[in-house]
């Protein structure tokens, strides 16, 4: 099951019942669904919402704690996509974050889960690697021009737009 609460949220879908959903045995993982009904695609914001969001509607404070929603964006979310991947392990595929916790933001830094859940958001984002390629590196996107793509994503929805008048 894919939970994108933030795009529920926007949508007025309701509140998905994911603390029961986990509790029976389901495989909840986290989506952002797609920018028509979410603006920013942040993971990280998607992880925030999703737990607080539980906790509001089941009115219980320990419900979905960090470390479950945590598991929901990488482990639950490549078993639901079918790869080996999510957890760092022996044969799982080379994609890993690093999150740079040295952000007033982020401090004090005591529980990695909680501040990657609650203070994080996807700048804070400074290396990437995908299948153990590098992609970025201290915030440096390494693998494609990103200024140039930016422009030309900028060029395509402007095109679209002046389409969408005539």
């Amino acid at each position: 099951i894919s939970h994108n609460p933030v795009s529920n949220m926007k949508l007025a879908s309701g509140i998905a019942p994911v603390t029961k959903l986990l509790k029976n045995g389901a495989n909840v993982c986290l989506g952002t669904d797609g920018c028509a009904s979410n603006n920013n695609l942040d993971m990280f914001e998607e992880m925030k919402v999703a737990a607080l969001l539980q906790k509001v509607s089941t009115m219980d404070p320990t419900a979905l704690p960090a470390k479950e929603v945590l598991k929901m964006a990488t482990i639950n979310g490549a078993r639901a996509l079918g790869i080996n991947a999510g957890m760092i392990s022996k044969g799982a595929l080379a994609d890993i974050i690093i999150v740079d916790k040295n952000k007033a933001h982020m401090r004090p830094f005591y529980d990695a889960a909680s501040h990657i859940v609650y203070s994080a958001n996807g700048q804070d984002v400074m290396t990437s690697i995908v299948n153990g390629k590098l992609l970025m590196q201290d915030y440096e996107v390494l693998c494609m021009d990103e200024m140039k793509v930016i422009e030309q994503a900028s060029a395509a929805a402007e095109n679209l737009i002046a389409r969408v008048k005539e």
